[in-house]
């Protein structure tokens, strides 16, 4: 249990910088290149995308410049909540760029909603994703930083903020150090046998 509260002593909260752009940011006690896999491969992904008890049944990835990918995750009560985009740079263990929108399990945009966000919420949105090496220099840590353009209207930002985006971002990012924790258990496993 130790080792479980080491890996959620580097969560931090959703902040906003000019009460505009929004920005997440999380430490893990993981080396970049295996927080990148987690976050490019479908099954590493299948892993942890969505809140606490929510499942990834689908997900589809073509990591390239102007490729898609098209996420499924499944409440408990089986709603799914589909969402897409198309990768606009790509910067191998360092940076992606894309687009994120709800979508159907097609991957065409749909009204965000439909899902029960607000009329104001974005239909699309531009995420940056970062993965640093932390500290610099080799730390054996990663910092990831999700960090979503500055919507076009404070009514936009503010349809964010209540749509408890925060909330599932830090769950599934919890489940995302769970598992990463898992993956680096059994690598340091595998070399002591």
């Amino acid at each position: 249990m130790e080792q479980v509260a080491k890996f959620y002593k580097g969560r931090q909260n959703m902040t906003s910088q000019d009460r505009k752009e929004i920005v997440i940011t999380r430490i893990f006690n993981a080396p970049r290149e295996l927080v990148w896999k987690a976050w490019t491969e479908p099954e590493m992904i299948k892993k942890w995308w969505g809140p606490k008890d929510f499942t990834a049944p689908e997900i589809k990835v073509d990591l390239r410049k102007g490729g898609k990918y098209l996420y499924c995750m499944r409440s408990p009560e089986g709603n799914e909540y589909w969402s897409g985009g198309t990768f606009q740079e790509i910067v191998p263990f360092e940076k992606m760029v894309l687009t994120d929108s709800f979508s159907d399990e097609k991957g065409n945009m749909v009204e965000p909603v439909k899902y029960g966000m607000s009329k104001d919420f974005p239909k699309e949105m531009q995420v940056t994703i970062k993965f640093e090496e932390y500290p610099q220099n080799g730390g054996g840590k990663t910092k990831l930083t999700i960090a979503y353009a500055k919507p076009e209207s404070d009514a936009s930002y503010e349809a964010i903020v209540k749509s408890g985006m925060e909330s599932g971002w830090n769950e599934s990012l919890d489940k995302l150090a769970e598992s990463l924790m898992t993956q680096v258990a059994e690598t340091l496993a595998g070399k002591t046998r």
